[in-house]
């Protein structure tokens, strides 16, 4: 699944990293499906807006219930629109693992995108990228253990420079932090919440990436900016379709592109349907 970018490509400007995140691909086993379609489309648009990028980070919800035939199907859309794509890595959700067997769902969601566990990291360019995930199979929530709350914490202790970024991926977001997660919303979603924002608290360089809420993106609250207390953390809406604050579902499929800079981190929302950028959906972050 993962094919590997060059090191120290050029590229225009300062750019020194570029990559970008999707979630809530919710692949179907029929082809032919809005979300199959949505995806593919995606790809594309990824490839030529962005030839230069470091890598595509999936914040899970690959498919839509972790099936073999869904897994076959993300395949073959990877496979026939990913020529030329950098490299991939991916976290669960719960649409992958929360829906049936644990164990075997995991297994199954680790052969078809080649993640070695629940969790892992992986460096690109120097910069590093961490991947969280649910250790039992819940049907909404993230449970992390003790072992893994732990194991981020020396991943984000590993960085030599601290005013060097480290992104973070987990599907579901924080309680009051990015939209959807609101108590109201509904849509927040990790057992050990507070646990986790405790160890985010003591990596201020770290950014983190959620999915599960499919919030568009020019909603308020898409970018949740610490609050002197925790990191940067971003919803990064959903490539099979939308939610609004309206509490309705939209059609319509969103993601995130990331460049990094020396001094400086530019998000930028894209509308994959459209084609086009998001006026209201760009965000300029300074690491503390």
């Amino acid at each position: 699944m993962n094919m590997q970018n060059e090191e120290g490509r050029n590229r225009e400007g300062n750019v020194l990293l570029q990559f970008q995140v999707i979630t809530d691909t919710h692949v179907r086993s029929d082809p032919g499906h809005t979300y199959n379609r949505n995806l593919a489309r995606a790809l594309e648009d990824i490839k030529r807006v962005a030839p230069d990028s470091d890598g595509i980070m999936h914040a899970g919800d690959i498919t839509d219930q972790g099936h073999t035939e869904e897994y076959a199907e993300f395949q073959r859309i990877w496979r026939e629109h990913g020529a030329g794509l950098p490299v991939s890595y991916f976290a669960s959700g719960n649409h992958d693992v929360g829906w049936g067997h644990w164990l075997s769902q995991l297994g199954a969601y680790q052969d078809a995108t080649g993640m070695s566990g629940a969790y892992h990291d992986h460096w690109v360019n120097g910069y590093h990228f961490i991947f969280l995930g649910t250790e039992e199979g819940l049907e909404l929530f993230a449970s992390l253990s003790e072992i893994q709350l732990s194991w981020l914490d020396s991943k984000l202790s590993e960085s030599k420079n601290p005013a060097r970024p480290a992104f973070v991926f987990l599907h579901q977001p924080l309680k009051d932090t990015v939209a959807g997660s609101y108590e109201s919303q509904r849509w927040y979603g990790v057992t050990q919440d507070e646990a986790l924002k405790e160890v985010l608290s003591k990596h201020r360089h770290a950014m983190l990436f959620t999915g599960h809420t499919h919030w568009e993106l020019e909603s308020p609250y898409t970018m949740f900016d610490g609050q002197e207390r925790l990191p940067y953390m971003f919803n990064a809406a959903s490539v099979a379709y939308l939610w609004t604050d309206e509490d309705e579902h939209k059609e319509g499929s969103q993601g995130l592109f990331i460049d990094v800079y020396k001094d400086r981190v530019i998000v930028r929302g894209r509308d994959f349907a459209a084609g086009e950028w998001l006026e209201n959906a760009r965000f300029e972050c300074r690491i503390p």
